[in-house]
């Protein structure tokens, strides 16, 4: 069940939380972030090629194309096994921002978004068939747990793909970890 706690930004242990998929929805249409839950047209097995996993949102990502002049679309994996799992886990962890908006549709597993707006914290846990768009040059950062499982279709306006711009602030590390979040709901 996806879920959005907002914490203040010096009180981590201080937040409310929302588990109503349009209460959240509705939360962050505030901050500028389309969250919004997608259906595949077609059914498809868990060892799918992206081609198939793309084919089966066709219809979602045109309207996306269409609606912010996507340039490019791929399918992200990540396990448990993966071997570069901890790598990868620190780096999205550290706050970042994008010039570009970051959007991610979860066709399998989870991860949580946090937002850092203002003096408050959007902690966005996203779960399979949730989609969230994350405006750009909002300050932000991701956690995919300590084994990690999902997979997920990443939309760019640009051929570049993901580039970070890192804030340098260590925010993130007093705020709970997807396990921890996990945990605690």
């Amino acid at each position: 069940m996806s879920a959005l706690t907002t914490y203040p930004a010096n009180q981590p242990g201080q937040g409310q939380t929302w588990r109503d998929f349009d209460a959240i929805a509705g939360q962050l249409s505030g901050l500028g972030v389309q969250f919004e839950r997608w259906q595949a047209e077609q059914t498809f097995a868990a060892d799918a090629h992206a081609d198939t996993v793309l084919a089966a949102y066709q219809s979602s990502i045109d309207k996306l194309k269409q609606q912010y002049g996507f340039q490019s679309v791929d399918v992200i994996s990540l396990n448990a096994e993966h071997p570069n799992k901890d790598a990868l886990r620190q780096k999205f962890l550290a706050e970042h921002t994008h010039s570009d908006f970051e959007v991610r549709f979860f066709v399998e597993g989870k991860g949580l978004f946090y937002l850092h707006v203002g003096d408050q914290i959007h902690a966005v846990l996203c779960e399979q068939g949730d989609l969230i768009s994350v405006p750009a040059d909002t300050k932000h950062w991701f956690d995919m747990g300590e084994n990690p499982n999902f997979k997920c279709i990443r939309l760019f306006t640009t051929e570049d793909g993901w580039v970070a711009d890192f804030t340098g602030d260590k925010i993130a590390d007093s705020f709970p970890t997807l396990d921890q979040y996990l945990a605690a709901l």
